[in-house]
């Protein structure tokens, strides 16, 4: 009997139904993700099950190196077969891990394979895998097309010139729509080194001379003007944690005179810039009618020595337990009060936040917009089986789950949207625990609506689409 059964993660019959009738063929948005345009674009083709599975995942990456296994067969130039057997060995002890429902979701799903991936049989896998590889389908496109996916959101620097974009808005024979995020962080974390070359890099962008934090702002403000020319609908902050520290604005720009002239700011100075540049993104994004979403609660890099070998975004980075509750509420507060609050996701990287998350989000919602302050998806270490089942549980407990804007990849790879079915399976599973606990009833068209509103249409709602 095969690994990946038609019922797989649906616990009960309810769920089974549910699933089948209201969320398995919704089409995908996947509103954030780490998608390269131009591969799209170009219709990039693999040259094997190493290049699209192992490529730029930090999770696998984590996951071998938790093995044992030289850097070298990791992230090194060990050839494909040995990082792709290093895999198979790490992932035989992975049970509990999402990566083995994953990986085995992706097998099913894209070569076909119904058996279990080990060290015993990864030579063959990793054959097959690239044989399929080859066929005419499964190309980037391809994927993306066989993945039923609508509509993909990329994460992109304000000084990018969004080549990619525009080609693709421009091929008609492409149906999913490829749109820009603007994810300004570097124009943002001021205590970083490289700050002061990025200012240089976003004022040649803009076209404007920047001297001031006056000029960071409209230089911001005509990026962001240009990236809704091309289709954005969203942003995205990856911040280490939220800060929100008011001051005058000739404070401001002595501590941004400090770090242009490449002195060091404190972490107080550099929560005081941070907020006053959250705080005029967040009044631009409300007046473009685009979504701001803020992911924190993030240790980056905590290991130096790998840092310095290695390099950022390979598989070091964890969790943080600083408690963000009083400056998010500060944020969201100081927009609110010029009628300035943008639609926004919110996203701890930490669980612990749940809550804080769904009772903050009660306190700034809108008569107009259902759900315009959203917790975001579970994610990173969180999108995990318990993971996005807390998560859920607690918007149930705590808001209007039916209001929920759902899954994303917020994923490298071509071959992540399987995380989308695995999602709605476990929704569906607990949708189907509490009707047939007899704590909400057996509602078909209620339960239609809720089902496939998560899954797909109040995403399309809430991002314009």
């Amino acid at each position: 009997m095969p690994f990946i059964t038609d019922d797989f993660m649906l616990k009960n019959e309810t769920a089974k139904r549910l699933y089948r009738s209201f969320a398995k063929d919704l089409p995908i948005i996947d509103y954030h993700c780490h998608i390269n345009p131009r591969e799209i674009y170009e219709d990039k083709r693999f040259e094997d099950i190493t290049e699209v599975w192992l490529g730029g995942d930090h999770y696998k990456w984590r996951l071998i190196r938790s093995n044992g296994v030289p850097e070298n067969e990791i992230t090194g130039n060990a050839d494909s077969k040995t990082k792709f057997l290093r895999f198979a060995q790490a992932l035989q002890k992975s049970i509990g891990n999402p990566m083995y429902h994953w990986t085995h979701l992706e097998l099913k799903k894209y070569f076909n394979y119904d058996g279990i991936l080990n060290i015993d049989n990864a030579e063959e896998v990793y054959k097959l895998c690239n044989t399929k590889l080859k066929e005419p389908g499964m190309s980037a496109r391809g994927i993306i097309k066989a993945s039923n996916v609508e509509m993909i959101g990329t994460t992109d620097d304000p000084t990018d010139s969004l080549e990619w974009h525009i080609k693709l808005a421009k091929d008609a024979s492409f149906k999913t729509k490829v749109l820009p995020s603007f994810r300004p962080d570097k124009a943002v974390n001021i205590e970083k080194s490289g700050f002061a070359e990025y200012i240089q890099a976003l004022g040649n962008a803009s076209g404007i001379d920047i001297k001031s934090v006056s000029d960071v702002k409209d230089a911001l403000t005509k990026r962001l003007d240009f990236f809704c020319e091309h289709g954005c609908k969203a942003t995205d902050h990856g911040v280490d944690y939220l800060a929100f520290s008011p001051a005058s604005d000739s404070e401001i720009e002595r501590i941004f005179s400090k770090a242009i002239q490449k002195e060091a700011v404190t972490a107080d100075e550099a929560d005081k810039y941070k907020t006053a540049v959250m705080l005029h993104l967040g009044r631009e994004y409300a007046k473009r009618n685009i979504v701001m979403q803020i992911h924190f609660n993030v240790q980056r890099n905590p290991n130096k020595r790998l840092l310095d070998s290695i390099g950022p975004d390979t598989g070091f980075d964890c969790m943080m337990t600083k408690d963000c509750s009083v400056a998010l509420t500060g944020l969201l507060n100081a927009l609110d009060l010029t009628c300035s609050l943008p639609k926004t996701i919110i996203y701890s990287l930490n669980p612990a936040d749940n809550e804080m998350i769904d009772t903050v989000i009660g306190s700034f919602q809108d008569s107009q917009i259902p759900g315009k302050i959203q917790h975001g998806a579970a994610w990173w270490f969180s999108d995990t089986k318990s993971g996005m089942e807390a998560h859920l549980r607690s918007l149930a407990n705590l808001s209007i789950l039916g209001n929920f804007v759902g899954m994303l990849t917020d994923s490298r790879s071509f071959l992540s949207y399987t995380r989308h079915d695995y999602f709605r399976r476990i929704l569906c599973s607990i949708i189907g625990e509490w009707v047939e606990d007899g704590e909400y009833p057996d509602d078909e068209k209620a339960l239609g609506e809720i089902i496939s509103g998560i899954c797909y249409y109040n995403a399309k709602r809430y991002f314009d689409l």
